[in-house]
């Protein structure tokens, strides 16, 4: 089942889905044109689910966050539920750093969290499910609204679960936790044509020695780990699912040279562009 609500004029998309047979994205492909970010709910037993063509186990009753350049399948799809929207649609509220497009449960880690529901928050998530299916069979002016709100409670339970699981607050209070988060959404913007730390710390008007000590409390990656698993994230994306050449991807990432990207790529990832490029990617 697919529900969903457009608004022409502001380019605004929202939609759920659930029950359905497959259930994937492949966002260099057929669904190059839409940007969306995505909450997923397993309702059922613990499955796999395929993030750009790598494995993960899918527990039950848990919920995943994914970004809007994130390919995805699920391996048993009808047990899923998904809800995806666009910047256009949510991202009024960027104010709000808590609930918003670039708040913790999208750029708080770059780890994958994957945040277990209890039986009340079950029983809160299926309430929501089902506010939203009748809100989206009501055709009225102030539909988009409510879909919003709706939306926003669904992201609040998420966050509090989310932070609850992952973080240690007294290691990483709120105001630091808001720094990484910032680093995070930073470098998703920018991994492209900045490569340095430094330039990052300029941003967050901190030091990039201040970064380093900041990360190591949260046991995260290293500020310039960070970076570079973004760009060589990107750089497989495009190797798998576009023809790009190798000097097509280094000059998109940044990097002048296709030598010196081939070493870097090596580095990072532990494999050459020609061993990843025998691997098929994951397609249904």
């Amino acid at each position: 089942m697919v529900h969903q609500f457009y608004n022409k004029r502001t380019d605004a998309l929202f939609r759920m889905i659930y029950g359905e047979e497959i259930l994937d994205r492949n966002f260099y492909g057929k669904d190059q044109k839409e940007k969306l970010l995505t909450i997923a709910w397993n309702r059922g037993h613990e499955q796999i689910m395929i993030i750009d063509n790598l494995p993960y186990k899918f527990p039950a009753n848990t919920v995943h966050c994914l970004m809007t350049n994130e390919n995805f399948y699920f391996e048993n799809a009808q047990d899923i539920v998904v809800w995806q929207f666009s910047r256009e649609f949510y991202c009024i509220v960027d104010h709000d750093k808590e609930v918003s497009c670039v708040g913790f449960i999208f750029y708080g880690s770059p780890q994958k969290m994957f945040i277990e529901l209890f039986s009340r928050d079950q029983h809160q998530i299926d309430h929501i499910r089902q506010m939203l299916i009748d809100e989206f069979e009501t055709d009225d002016h102030i539909q988009g609204e409510m879909l919003q709100v709706i939306l926003k409670r669904l992201i609040i339970i998420v966050t509090r679960l989310a932070k609850a699981q992952y973080i240690d607050e007294d290691k990483l209070p709120e105001e630091k936790l808001d720094i990484v988060r910032k680093y995070n959404f930073l470098v998703e913007t920018h991994y492209k044509n900045e490569h340095q730390v430094s330039f990052y710390a300029d941003q967050l008007c901190k030091s990039p020695k201040t970064l380093s000590n900041l990360f190591a409390l949260y046991n995260n990656k290293s500020p310039v780990t960070i970076i570079q698993e973004r760009i060589a994230q990107e750089a497989v994306r495009l190797f798998y699912y576009t023809d790009k050449t190798a000097k097509e991807v280094a000059y998109e990432l940044g990097f002048e040279n296709a030598s010196h990207f081939g070493k870097f790529f090596k580095r990072v990832t532990g494999q050459t562009i020609t061993e990843l490029k025998t691997q098929k990617p994951v397609t249904k």
